[in-house]
């Protein structure tokens, strides 16, 4: 059985920019502390509790060392409290949240009326919501034009999370204009998901079966996984290479592997090794 991996895959820029600095922040002392999980992956999040690296759900929860905002980022008000907290504050927000925040802001000043295309409850959508509140705005998250209420006002502003697939932007938007409503957009869909789903989509339609590794709680990982599953039936989406089941791959020739952004380079050698023995 051939396996072949996709020429993108694995950690972005962003995630290993986080884990690099989370790592420093570990060594000395090894006190430091991270507002919700580092990242979406839940073997690297154990990794860096077993360094000292614990994450915490409340910036009062951290009582010494530095406090690390997670890659995902957070609103503005939990930026406040962190920085009255008086500890070291460590900024591994990746850059492209970062600039979708600052869309987000943008937006809402400019047009009054923010759409999100996102997932609701997301951590980095509840970032993009707060930024557009905080600017004086209106806002509403839809993940598809379903998700649209029925009364938008004449001309609105659309920020996108950066892990959301382009489908979804045009699925929305489409919505939005078919009300005859004018959308101001700034497209934030970070350019590292795109190359992923793209890369996922065309090796998923070349292979018998494909494994698309990342956390479950990855939203990232849970696209690819579905882009997967719309050109190849046998996709199968696991966290581990624990997760793998020969039977899986009965009568296939070629098996495909790909990963999120959040699944370090580690993680996809050992489900490649694990498959390339079976």
């Amino acid at each position: 059985m051939e396996v072949i991996r996709s020429k993108n895959a694995g950690a972005c820029y962003g995630v290993q920019r986080a884990l690099d600095l989370a790592l420093k922040a570990s060594e000395g002392d090894g006190s430091a502390f991270t507002l919700g999980p580092l990242i979406h992956n839940p073997q690297v999040v154990a990794n860096l509790e077993a360094r000292g690296v614990l994450a915490v759900k409340e910036p009062e929860q951290a009582t010494h060392g530095a406090i690390i905002i997670r890659s995902h980022g957070v609103t503005p008000a939990v930026r406040r409290s962190v920085e009255v907290r008086g500890l070291p504050v460590i900024d591994a927000t990746c850059p492209h949240v970062a600039r979708a925040q600052k869309a987000a802001a943008t937006l809402a000043e400019e047009c009054g009326y923010v759409v999100v295309v996102g997932e609701e409850g997301h951590p980095e959508v509840e970032g993009l919501v707060a930024y557009a509140h905080e600017a004086g705005a209106q806002v509403h998250v839809a993940e598809t034009a379903a998700d649209l209420p029925g009364d938008l006002p004449e001309h609105v502003g659309v920020v996108v999370q950066t892990t959301q697939t382009r489908d979804a932007l045009d699925d929305v938007l489409e919505g939005i204009r078919a009300q005859g409503v004018a959308a101001q957009v700034k497209d934030t869909v970070c350019t590292a998901t795109r190359q992923r789903q793209q890369a996922a989509a065309e090796l998923a339609g070349q292979v018998d079966a494909i494994v698309v590794i990342g956390g479950r709680n990855s939203a990232n990982t849970t696209h690819l996984a579905e882009i997967c599953a719309a050109e190849c039936p046998r996709t199968h989406h696991i966290e581990s290479a624990a997760e793998l089941d020969p039977a899986w791959f009965a009568g296939c020739t070629s098996v495909g592997v790909t990963a999120g952004a959040s699944t370090p380079d580690d993680q996809i050698d050992e489900v490649v090794q694990r498959l390339e023995r079976m």
